[in-house]
């Protein structure tokens, strides 16, 4: 006998398209699947692309375990202008001077980035302060403190060929924030940055070429159903 879509206990890993909110990919799923449980396993700002983890029914039980795991991510950010959540979402409020940074700043910062650091996570995230979400406060412009937390950046490279713009590559441990590295990168060289572009590529032993687009999730969903 063919079990029910809904009793099915998957991990499913899927490529967040752009703008879309992690629980915007989780509710789709849950759904389209008509699970019962769905959940994810981290965080992927609505700017950022990549590998999402979503477990369903009793592998969310699993979800801690994931997102315990290294993450690696690929992405942009330019050097030279600010704005208050790091990234697009918001609108450049500062601009700084960039033809003092030498390739030899660059590299500096790179290994003052590297190994275990202590970041201050953005004040547009998900994080909790006082038992409300971070971001809320911040889109309301009040000041909120935010403690800083130790990570491990296990690595850190990065291309300077289409300067003051960066492209990078990090591995790095749970609650990392990738726009917190960009904004103390920025800071380090007595300059400022914001993150033009983020993807998620790997969770562990996860990696994004396994990952499926929403389009693919629903088509597999129809077959089955059609199956079934």
């Amino acid at each position: 006998m063919q079990t029910n879509i809904d009793e099915r206990n998957e991990v499913i890993l899927i490529d967040k398209p752009l703008r879309w909110t992690s629980f915007d990919v989780v509710n789709k799923v849950r759904y389209a699947g008509k699970y019962k449980k769905v959940g994810h396993a981290g965080t992927l700002d609505p700017l950022a692309t990549g590998l999402l983890i979503l477990c369903t029914n009793k592998k969310t039980k699993e979800i801690d375990n994931y997102q315990a795991q290294e993450k690696e991510y690929t992405g942009t950010l330019v050097l030279g202008k600010t704005t208050p959540s790091i990234d697009l979402e918001t609108e450049f409020d500062g601009e700084f001077p960039t033809d003092h940074i030498t390739p030899e700043a660059i590299q500096e910062t790179v290994a003052r980035l590297t190994g275990l650091i202590e970041q201050i996570p953005p004040t547009f995230s998900a994080i909790k302060v006082d038992g409300k979400r971070a971001y809320e406060a911040a889109r309301k412009g009040q000041e909120i403190a935010i403690r800083p937390r130790q990570v491990e950046i296990k690595t850190f490279e990065v291309d300077t060929t289409h300067f003051p713009e960066i492209a990078f590559r990090i591995v790095c441990s749970k609650g990392t924030y990738i726009r917190s590295m960009v904004r103390d990168f920025g800071q380090l060289l007595q300059s400022g940055a914001y993150m033009s572009s983020l993807r998620r590529t790997r969770i562990g032993d996860f990696k994004i070429e396994n990952a499926l687009t929403l389009d693919q999730f629903l088509e597999n969903i129809r077959n089955f159903a059609a199956n079934s």
